[in-house]
């Protein structure tokens, strides 16, 4: 079984820390995919959903990908890093799956027929760039599903994309809007020094 929810989504996000250095024990396959099952719930525009995670855990392939990732520490001393990418292509080539079950008949084909038509003529890059600042969504949810599991993480954002992508075999058009250490930490971590809610705010 996997690891419960030990936090309320106030408390992981209160707890929360980039985290650089890792306990060296694992991370057990069903508490990676209960995280994932959490963060496959997060809100997407026309349910797209273009996140896509590759879950490296072989200790060689991490090394592989360590000068690609500016030599973090936290890529080598992370049990399991988390590669998350935005496949827009690979949406709009299975839209069906977006589509509810619930609708069918002459709504579903009008349904499928208002995608093609809004992404049908527009270029690959500009269909990435969505489908990128929408897995950001998902982002935020894995770090607080991983804290609220009792796992630490840190986003990384210092990484060279298209090694990363040769490396893992991805698609040459996906794009990597992060990639994520998780694990059992072995520091404290930072406090908090964030904005106020005014510094950021402003209610009209």
């Amino acid at each position: 079984m996997p690891s419960p929810s030990v936090m309320t989504v106030k408390e992981a996000a209160e707890s929360r820390r980039a985290i650089r250095k890792y306990l060296q024990e694992p991370v057990p396959e069903e508490d990676i995919r209960a995280i994932l099952d959490q963060v496959r719930l997060a809100p997407s525009p026309n349910n797209f959903q273009p996140w896509r995670f590759v879950v490296v855990r072989d200790p060689a392939l991490k090394k592989r990908l360590e000068p690609a990732a500016e030599n973090q520490r936290q890529v080598i001393s992370t049990h399991c890093l988390i590669v998350l990418y935005a496949d827009m292509e690979d949406v709009l080539a299975h839209r069906e799956e977006t589509v509810h079950p619930g609708i069918q008949g002459a709504a579903r084909e009008r349904a499928l027929a208002a995608i093609e038509r809004a992404w049908g003529e527009k270029s690959v890059a500009v269909r990435q760039r969505f489908a990128h600042g929408i897995s950001y969504i998902a982002l935020g949810y894995l770090l607080l599903a991983a804290e609220a599991m009792g796992y630490r993480t840190s986003p990384m954002l210092g990484f060279d994309p298209e090694q990363f992508k040769a490396i893992l075999e991805l698609p040459p058009h996906v794009t990597l809007p992060a990639i994520v250490a998780i694990g059992r930490g072995d520091e404290p971590g930072y406090p908090h020094h964030r904005h106020s809610v005014d510094r950021i705010t402003r209610f009209i």
